[in-house]
């Protein structure tokens, strides 16, 4: 694997960007929002993200002026040899936390929602040795394979919705601010973690075919993921009423799970699968860009071979937390309060420091 040899193109950057937040609809994000917004949660989304438009354009003006740049590079260029090492090893630290608090929730999603039975230590090793595994196999593979999947997942998706929707009642959603206006943008404020991706999908921008194609894709991405998020939650408020959605921790699962057609009873048979390839994609995206940090801040060229410890280390640690519905919940929740100041201030500083060195201007 090492460094990838070929660039991807615009359709296999846009459908690993997509991958990553979009599939955040189907798991504990929506209970998070709900939690704190009500039945204005799907409201969340889209305020989070019209705040998120301002470090995604920064970050994207950046990417085209610094194109001649490995992207590494650029940090060390801004903020110095030192603070910059600094700064990319706490991203690398927040995405392996991340990763080990994301792959035991859905790990967790796996052992309550469908296989009770199953000993969790069993699903959580299937879920992280396939998502290392993809991981292995390198930036060329797994964009090429995101794209082949991405338009059957997300048909899926916009069935279950449309199901969902159906069965559902619009009365649920008002009123619409639910706890206040100013609650509901409070809070909406400190979800803007939620597109945090897109700042560790610039550390790949140079492996890209051009610039133009990395700043297309990662805004048709981020609206399409804008609208799946809110939709979702719509559709979870619709049939659920709010009340209800809180107190779910994963909203999608229960709710095509309530789903019928005619007849036909038991559809979450069909969606899961689609589900759990998505999920094997997304986590393979996951542990590709945070060993491909780690090997780059510690100058490893074939950085694929340290994979396997890594998918052990993330293996054990996630199993650590009791409870994983509940603790883990609490965690993340946490830890994306942390990482939304991160995420909106770190563009602007960056931003800032390249026009103050006049290389804006050029």
């Amino acid at each position: 694997m090492g460094e990838p040899k070929d660039k991807i193109g615009l359709k296999e950057y846009t459908a690993i960007a997509l991958f990553l937040i979009g599939i955040k609809a189907t798991d504990d994000v929506p209970a998070m929002l709900f939690d704190s917004l009500k039945n204005a949660g799907w409201m969340g989304p889209i305020i989070s993200g019209l705040i998120a438009i301002l470090p995604l354009f920064l970050l994207l003006d950046i990417a085209k002026k610094y194109q001649s740049k490995n992207s590494i590079d650029i940090f060390y260029h801004l903020l110095g040899k030192y603070v910059g090492f600094f700064v990319l090893f706490l991203l690398w630290v927040a995405g392996f936390l991340y990763i080990v608090l994301d792959t035991a929730t859905y790990s967790d999603i796996v052992a309550t929602m469908y296989f009770p039975r199953t000993p969790a230590f069993v699903l959580y090793a299937i879920l992280v040795g396939v998502s290392a595994y993809g991981a292995k196999r390198g930036l060329e593979h797994i964009g090429s394979v995101s794209w082949a999947v991405f338009p059957y997942l997300q048909a899926t998706l916009l069935f279950a919705i449309i199901l969902t929707i159906r069965h559902g009642n619009s009365g649920f959603l008002f009123p619409i601010f639910g706890p206040g206006e100013w609650e509901v943008i409070k809070e909406s404020t400190m979800s803007v973690s939620i597109y945090i991706d897109f700042l560790y999908l610039f550390l790949l921008f140079p492996y890209v075919k051009s610039v133009k194609d990395f700043k297309k894709g990662t805004w048709i991405a981020f609206f399409i993921a804008l609208f799946n998020l809110a939709i979702s939650m719509v559709s979870f408020v619709m049939i659920f009423d709010y009340n209800t959605a809180m107190s779910l921790n994963y909203p999608y699962h229960e709710a095509i799970r309530s789903i019928t057609i005619g007849f036909l009873t038991n559809l979450e048979t069909f969606f899961f699968p689609f589900w759990l390839i998505a999920t094997d994609i997304k986590f393979a995206i996951y542990f590709y860009i945070n060993i491909f940090l780690f090997g780059k801040l510690f100058k490893i060229e074939h950085f694929e071979y340290i994979i396997p410890a890594f998918a052990t280390l993330i293996l054990f640690l996630g199993l650590i937390p009791e409870s994983p519905t509940f603790s883990v919940f609490h965690m993340r929740h946490f830890f994306g309060q942390i990482l939304s100041p991160v995420f909106f201030f770190l563009p602007i500083l960056l931003w800032v420091l390249a026009n103050v060195k006049g290389e804006m201007r050029k």
